[in-house]
């Protein structure tokens, strides 16, 4: 009996990631780039934004993958888009839920309902510089080295616990526009990379420690 090939990128289940986008979704077009390896263990399946006019909309609609937009002015309170975006984002049945220049705290409707399941990239080394402003404060303290994080989302703000990081120099003459350049380069790999090691490899969260191969 022949066995049968492997199933092909676009017919995977497992792995299932849902990304969440604000912006022009520089991230998401990493993981879409990847998600087309066909070795690669995960697969968008869904985009979620807080806008009609954010980017990373457009770039998933490109690559045929589904999108929904949950933009807070739509409802009436926090509680009721909080609810709103665990719904919309249930609909793909995430395995993971990536966090990728999403600009808003998500609330316990979506952290509850993924625990440890979502995972949120950063311009810097964590817990240094949290918060919107990360390259600017970093620039401004006048670190010396600076970077990127990938960690779980938890209730706070760029405060749960670390998966990785990658350090970034801060050069000589650098302004926000080339550090944040660096950083983003650095962010892509990271995320890509990382992604993959926890749908292929396992994830749990012990405290504050991450440990990614559950072997």
């Amino acid at each position: 009996m022949t066995a049968a090939p492997p199933p092909r990128p676009d017919t995977r289940t497992g792995g299932r990631l849902v990304v969440l986008v604000s912006g022009g979704g520089t991230n998401l077009a990493a993981l879409l780039a990847a998600h087309a390896q066909p070795g690669y263990p995960a697969r968008v399946v869904g985009v979620v934004a807080d806008r009609a006019e954010a980017g990373g909309l457009a770039l998933a609609r490109e690559a045929g993958v589904p999108t929904a937009v949950v933009a807070p002015g739509d409802f009436p309170d926090r509680a009721a888009w909080d609810a709103a975006l665990a719904e919309a984002v249930g609909v793909f049945r995430p395995d993971l839920v990536v966090s990728a220049g999403f600009m808003r705290i998500l609330g316990a409707p979506v952290l509850e309902r993924w625990p440890g399941r979502v995972v949120n990239t950063h311009p810097a080394l964590l817990p240094s510089f949290p918060g919107a402003h990360a390259v600017r404060d970093a620039l401004a303290y006048g670190a010396r080295v600076t970077g990127c994080t990938l960690h779980v989302v938890d209730a706070g703000v760029d405060t749960g616990p670390v998966v990785a990081q990658v350090a970034v120099p801060v050069l000589d003459g650098d302004d926000e526009a080339a550090l944040h350049e660096r950083i983003k380069v650095a962010e892509r790999r990271l995320l890509v990379e990382q992604v993959a090691r926890i749908v292929a490899e396992g994830m749990r969260v012990e405290g504050r420690r991450v440990v990614v191969g559950l072997g």
